[in-house]
């Protein structure tokens, strides 16, 4: 009401009108009256001052009454609008209570992979090998369980087209339908590996397969802008099809390909995996560099693995810029280089550290030693064992007899690390700090176990009850061999504490 203007206009007018005449009233009959002429104040002036005043005073008082009933009807405003709030609320709490999926580009997802789940370019011929090893594995386990005819001898081949930019890596393992082309190569992080064990069902079966999370496939998109996938399953519903999945990275397509227009090395089955490859990734077409991560990465994997490699053969032809022979004399001869390419093993080494200790001499664990740690010398020590329980897994411990190179100047040196961590013949690493203490930098040997906490990339090992057990084990194993040498052999012992 009394935020209406012309009702506080009607209201103060009225006031001053009203407040005028009554003291100019009573000014005119106390005059006339009292007959009084002489007063020390005129009613005239007083009536003048007190209209005045409220002219001034009256405004002040309805403004202060309107602000006053305003924020009463705010108040009531705020009230009715916390009350919506709160039906709303509870309008939001009821909805809270349905279940939605997590919903994610998948441009974004595989840019993540790509740039931030691995930090080392060279682990997707890691990744790509060890899912063709689980071909291999699931073939030779379904060929004895669900198959009337054996498996043909399974293997890997890679091999490289420098005038396409294509790397070309192939097994003759289980391969897939289309159907599971598109479950475990169109759906992110799903494990083909694990759904295989799972199915299984009693996990009674011996298997040993390294997948487990799934996306090490797309790992490829590390170095390739497209990647080409053919296969052909094992299965009896596959009916011999080969079956094309393609992706650049965003989208991905499926088609059947036409009979004979693929050509697998294997008869029963197989998959092809071809990347094109980025410009800045061309080094991967170099036959060297590709040995050289075959050997650190996959050395001992079950199944051989064959790269296509070039090798320098030397012909004996006549020199014909040489003077013409003597009667009775050959001519004189000359090497001509030729270019020769053919399939070479890489992994001829066995991982000896899986076998009993008690079934291993002397000279296998020597060479051993030298092959895999690069090293000229005789192992001072060898400590091989199993631990069984809780967790397991097996390791196999030298001390070289002679101080390491890498150790000459600095003792403790993380460069200088050389305990080797496996998970499944599949390296890992051998610059983990909390595998061995920071003092026992000067060991050489690998650990291998199923049960170490990695990250998704397989690239960190994470810190865990498990890893503390591991190390406990390993240095007091490593402790008694010492002790032993001291109480059996002195003099070993004293060259031993010579070099350390």
């Amino acid at each position: 009401f009394f935020g209406s203007d012309w009702v506080v206009c009607s209201l103060r007018q009225f006031l001053l009108c009203s407040l005028s005449l009554e003291m100019v009233a009573k000014a005119i009959s106390a005059s006339a009256f009292r007959g009084e002429k002489k007063r020390t104040s005129s009613p005239f002036l007083v009536a003048a001052v007190l209209g005045l005043v409220a002219y001034v005073g009256a405004p002040w008082a309805f403004a202060a009454l309107g602000r006053s009933s305003a924020l009463r009807g705010q108040g009531s405003r705020h009230v009715q609008v916390d009350r919506r709030a709160e039906v709303a609320e509870a309008d939001v709490e009821v909805k809270e209570g349905e279940e939605f999926e997590f919903q994610a580009e998948v441009g974004r997802v595989m840019d993540i992979i790509v740039n931030s789940l691995y930090s080392n370019k060279d682990v997707f011929l890691r990744e790509l090998v060890s899912n063709a090893a689980d071909a291999c594995d699931k073939k030779r386990f379904l060929a004895l369980t669900e198959s009337d005819e054996p498996p043909e001898p399974m293997k890997l081949r890679i091999s490289t087209n420098k005038e396409t930019r294509q790397l070309i890596i192939e097994d003759n393992g289980v391969g897939m339908l289309k159907e599971e082309l598109q479950e475990n190569l169109g759906r992110i992080a799903r494990s083909g590996t694990a759904n295989f064990v799972k199915d299984l069902g009693s996990g009674d079966a011996d298997v040993s397969l390294i997948g487990q999370f799934g996306v090490g496939f797309y790992s490829a998109f590390l170095v390739a802008n497209k990647v080409e996938v053919y296969s052909k399953s094992f299965k009896k519903a596959g009916e011999g099809k080969v079956h094309k999945w393609s992706s650049t990275g965003h989208s991905y397509s499926l088609a059947a390909i036409p009979e004979g227009e693929v050509d697998f090395f294997g008869e029963q089955s197989g998959t092809r995996i071809v990347l094109s490859l980025r410009e800045e990734a061309q080094e991967y077409l170099d036959s060297g560099k590709l040995q050289d991560l075959l050997k650190k990465y996959s050395e001992f994997i079950t199944f051989p693995i064959e790269l296509y490699n070039e090798k320098v053969q030397y012909d004996q032809v006549p020199d014909e810029s040489a003077a013409p022979p003597k009667e009775g004399q050959k001519p004189k001869m000359k090497s001509v280089p030729r270019s020769v390419y053919e399939w070479e093993t890489m992994n001829k080494m066995k991982p000896i550290w899986l076998r009993n200790p008690e079934v291993v001499n002397e000279s296998e664990y020597t060479e051993f030693y030298k092959t895999t740690f690069k090293a000229f010398d005789e192992p001072l020590t060898i400590t091989h064992f199993k631990v069984e329980g809780q967790i397991e897994f097996r390791a196999l411990v030298f001390i070289p007899s002679t101080m390491p190179f890498e150790l000459t100047r600095d003792m403790f040196s993380p460069e200088g690390r050389a305990m080797r961590l496996y998970v499944k013949r599949v390296f890992i690493n051998d610059k983990f700090e909390d595998l061995i203490p920071r003092w026992m930098t000067f060991a050489r040997g690998v650990v291998d176990s199923e049960d170490l906490p990695l990250n998704v990339g397989r690239e960190i090992l994470q810190k865990s009850r498990t890893l503390k057990i591991i190390r406990k084990r390993v240095v007091r194993k490593v402790l008694d061999t010492i002790d032993e040498l001291r109480e059996n052999n002195p003099m070993k012992f004293e060259g031993f504490w010579n070099s350390y």
